[in-house]
């Protein structure tokens, strides 16, 4: 099986390694050597040969990539060569946000529906979706055959709402609520804490300055 056994820090390099190459493959560039993607990337070139090589290698010596078939090699890889239909629970200002952005749609992940439980917010309009209430989203999830919830609900909300959603057959969840969600053995979890990213950031920064002196 595919995938099996490979790290999760090769993995997480895959979306960034697939960025550069479709911003590679939108101006023109057809070959690229390991080298050349090294210093684009600031990655090493042997820290780029061998994540490759963890799904067949992709290029010949003294040839380099072929980069419109490395791209799609590597969104095969990631599981974008089909479309991925998704739903976001809580329409505040996240949900809204995520609901607006068009690059999901670009990567094949189709927002069908955007919930919340405060009645306040039921009809408004995001991106020509509707806001509806929780109550139709065992419903919608049937209906529009959804893949992924995309939580942006409150803490003390996302473990029940988790559940909801996993009851009426959800198998994937993007959690941006502030609390690691915990599930059952056959559906995919991905915890994403903003605030964990900027304390990173904090970090850096008090190194950098540190340094200085």
């Amino acid at each position: 099986m595919e995938g099996k056994g490979i790290s999760q820090a090769v993995i997480g390099r895959l979306p960034r390694y697939f960025r550069y190459l479709g911003e590679l493959r939108d101006e023109g560039v057809e070959r690229i050597s390991s080298q050349d993607l090294s210093r684009l990337m600031q990655v090493t070139a042997s820290q780029i040969r061998q994540d490759f090589n963890n799904f067949g290698g992709f290029g010949q010596q003294g040839y380099g990539y072929n980069v419109e078939y490395l791209y799609a090699e590597i969104g095969r890889i990631l599981g974008l060569d089909k479309q991925h239909r998704l739903i976001i629970v809580g329409a505040g200002n996240l949900g809204q946000a995520l609901a607006n952005y068009m690059n999901f749609e670009k990567r094949g992940f189709l927002v069908q529906g955007i919930f919340d439980a405060d009645p306040k917010l039921y009809g408004r309009v995001v991106r020509n979706l509707e806001v509806e209430p929780m109550e139709l989203v065992e419903q919608r999830i049937r209906e529009k055959n959804i893949d992924i919830g995309v939580l942006t609900v409150p803490k003390n909300s996302a473990v029940e709402v988790a559940d909801r959603l996993i009851g009426y057959g959800i198998k994937a969840i993007w959690n941006f609520a502030h609390v690691d969600l915990h599930v059952p053995e056959g559906v995919q979890v991905e915890n994403v804490h903003l605030s964990d990213s900027l304390m990173k950031l904090s970090y850096t920064i008090s190194c950098y300055e540190k340094q200085r002196g």
